[in-house]
């Protein structure tokens, strides 16, 4: 029965190293309608200038819910890279993006935001920011193109924070209560 147990479960070398199969089960929860969301929603607020980025939503959501440590954090960040390899425009970026992303989204849910009802709006946004500076700029050094491009990227970098913080203070407490995590 114990090395049954042993093979449902993925270790990493932190002091909380383990995810139970229902915590998988909700990451790939999330990262799958996050995708579709992409999909179908983002693609058709993209029309009108809003970009949002439901996949680091997903991921934001899932660090939250399951107190996920900071060697979790990463595996979440980089099962949502590959999981945006399938859409993005720079193929291999998101797999630094989105492991730095997870690792601030860690990091301000340690914080002495902590214990405030703000924390997922601040915390979401903050991760957003980060992600997708990180990707306006390796998107620029990729192209060749100059830094100063990144200003023409600013407002939507901006406006998906902004879009993915009210989606995850929207959602984080109803999940939490349907998952019955946190």
């Amino acid at each position: 029965m114990a090395q049954q147990e042993q093979a449902r479960k993925v270790t990493s070398n932190s002091s909380k190293s383990t995810f139970d199969v229902a915590s998988l089960v909700l990451v790939a929860i999330l990262l799958a309608a996050g995708f579709i969301l992409n999909l179908t929603l983002g693609n058709a607020l993209g029309i009108v200038g809003i970009k949002p980025q439901f996949l680091i939503a997903a991921y934001c959501l899932a660090i939250l819910l399951l107190d996920a440590s900071a060697a979790q954090s990463v595996i979440i960040g980089l099962l949502t890279a590959v999981v945006i390899q399938l859409t993005t425009s720079i193929p291999g970026l998101n797999f630094l993006t989105e492991s730095v992303g997870a690792l601030v989204m860690f990091a301000l849910t340690r914080s002495a935001l902590k214990n405030t009802k703000v924390m997922p709006l601040v915390a979401a946004f903050v991760t957003t920011l980060v992600s997708g500076l990180l990707f306006a700029a390796g998107g620029n050094i990729v192209m060749g193109a100059p830094m100063a491009n990144i200003v023409v990227k600013l407002p939507i970098v901006f406006g998906t924070a902004a879009f993915n913080a009210i989606v995850v203070q929207a959602l984080v407490k109803p999940l939490s209560i349907a998952t019955k995590k946190k």
